[in-house]
């Protein structure tokens, strides 16, 4: 029998008939147990399945955070279709793009993205969707309302399609460089990461997660579905809220959640402890970006433990993870690999690099992507030997717990020495001034590169560019120091949290001059 994933939330229903399965604060209160959300389901499922969609056909979820996206997407598992999650902060052409590139046949989209949609139906054949479906308001002629077609199906359990190395779902690249690409997964490779996450961390049954990362994206998919795997409540926002979110931990008693630094930045921006009460949040897993030290070290006075975790699209989430005594002992470190994951460190001739000497980070294990849709070359350059080659850089210490360094093509060179910029921006963020730091490499006739530091302030403090590089001396070897500094009100980011670090080298080009 194959393994079909969008079945776990029939069995999860079963096994805890009592238990929430999803709170939503944004969507007035609306709370459901696991056989209501197993129930709505099955008849998109079967909603689905009237409307002529057969296994292997690819839907598209262009869905805020939700109940909605939830049931959809284990819906479309079931009956053995395939998930195409929408970046919904994509304009019509990159939409388009996506759409035609997956083949997808049915839209199903909410009610705020009506503009970009209707502009998408206008385009006649340049994608090849023939069914449209829309959350919330009045859809127009062309669309059917996602409520009334929800409703008219059976809730009855649908007939199982596909499973085990069938695809779930495609989730696009964010595409900082050239055109997105789409990372394959299959039941397998899914069932493999909630597999290896729940044996290496401390998610339990009847836990209360709070999410707020969009659900298009892997860092917010996987923890959703390891929820229904475990019998975890997921108290979900359609968007991040600090103020909100201190309260929610502190009335629906939220366990354990998952943000990248520049949340837990805005958190302690509006933290009250006369107001807040965090004693239940055991731990809270971060990503996408290297954590500071220092906020690591700020939240471990609050008694909340930060464990970082590294991993990617295309290794369905998990790679590597510190968690309990070493978040203290060895913050900064992203921690060993996932129970089911083994992570190498390799040299450019892909051997093994010496502990502590920094080389590209490798990854293999059953939950790394099959592939990349319809590019098979960049498969084969990506998946080499069953290993993922990442592009990220980071050393491995003598007992395996891996740093993150860079990505390989932030790396840049000042004067023949290799530097880091995660490095640079985790020690700018030690200024008591700052909130948020990017550092990339402005070209030097002197050096080839020096480090441009680019920060945003906190509200109400004033720091100038000269006095920021002033107290940057003697913090890092001399070569590793910016040489330039600008100050913005914003840094620009993409949906998980990752520094648009092309946006910033466009913004900047031919402005700034390196000292010589």
């Amino acid at each position: 029998m194959k393994v079909n994933f969008g079945q776990f939330l029939t069995r999860r229903a079963f096994l805890s008939p009592t238990l929430e399965a999803i709170v939503e604060p944004m969507a007035g209160g609306r709370r459901m147990t696991f056989p209501q959300l197993n129930a709505r389901s099955n008849q998109v499922a079967n909603a689905l399945t009237a409307d002529g969609v057969k296994p292997g056909d690819r839907i598209a979820l262009l869905l805020m955070n939700g109940a909605e996206f939830v049931e959809s997407f284990f819906a479309v598992g079931k009956i053995g279709a395939v998930n195409v999650p929408l970046n919904w902060r994509l304009v019509a052409d990159e939409l388009e793009f996506i759409l035609k590139d997956s083949g997808a046949t049915v839209l199903i989209y909410d009610e705020s993205f009506a503009k970009v949609v209707a502009e998408l139906q206008s385009r006649g054949d340049k994608t090849d969707l023939r069914r449209w479906i829309q959350l919330g308001g009045t859809p127009p002629a062309f669309a059917a309302s996602y409520d009334a077609w929800r409703e008219a199906a059976p809730a009855t359990e649908p007939e199982l399609g596909g499973g085990d190395d069938d695809l779930l779902f495609i989730m696009y690249t964010s595409g900082t460089t050239g055109l997105p690409k789409g990372v394959m997964h299959t039941h397998s490779t899914v069932t493999w990461g909630c597999l290896t996450v729940i044996a290496s961390c401390e998610m339990r049954s009847r836990d209360r997660f709070l999410l707020s990362l969009p659900m298009f994206h892997v860092g917010a998919l996987n923890p959703a579905m390891n929820c229904v795997y475990t019998g975890t409540t997921q108290v979900i926002l359609k968007s991040f809220d600090p103020k909100l979110s201190w309260e929610l931990i502190r009335d629906e008693k939220i366990t354990t959640t998952l943000m990248v630094p520049a949340m837990l930045q805005f958190m302690l921006a509006v933290y009250d402890p006369s107001q807040h009460d965090c004693s239940t949040l055991r731990w809270c897993m971060s990503g996408a970006a290297p954590v500071p030290v220092n906020l690591i070290k700020t939240y471990l006075d609050m008694g909340i433990e930060i464990s970082q975790v590294y991993g990617m699209t295309e290794s369905g989430g998990p790679g590597c993870l510190i968690i309990g005594e070493d978040a203290i002992t060895r913050a900064g470190s992203t921690g060993r690999g996932f129970f089911h994951t083994d992570v190498r460190i390799v040299d450019p001739f892909g051997k093994d690099c010496p502990p502590n000497e920094p080389g590209e980070v490798l990854i293999r294990g059953n939950h790394v992507m099959v592939g990349y849709w319809n590019r098979p070359e960049a498969t084969a350059q990506t998946l080499v030997d069953g290993w993922l080659h990442t592009g990220d850089v980071a050393t491995m210490d003598e007992d395996g717990f891996v740093t993150i360094r860079d990505r390989m093509k932030d790396m840049l060179i000042s004067g023949g020495e290799n530097v880091y910029p995660a490095e640079v921006e985790n020690m700018l963020l030690g200024h008591p001034a700052l909130s948020d730091a990017a550092v990339i490499g402005l070209p030097s006739a002197k050096w080839g590169e020096v480090a441009l530091a680019i920060v945003v302030l906190k509200k109400g403090q004033s720091l100038t560019p000269e006095e920021l590089l002033a107290w940057c001396k003697g913090k890092l070897a001399t070569f590793k120091l910016p040489k330039v500094a600008a100050i913005l009100d914003e840094i620009p980011r993409n949906p998980s949290g990752k520094v648009l670090k092309r946006v910033l080298r466009e913004q900047f080009e031919g402005k700034l001059k390196a000292p010589e």
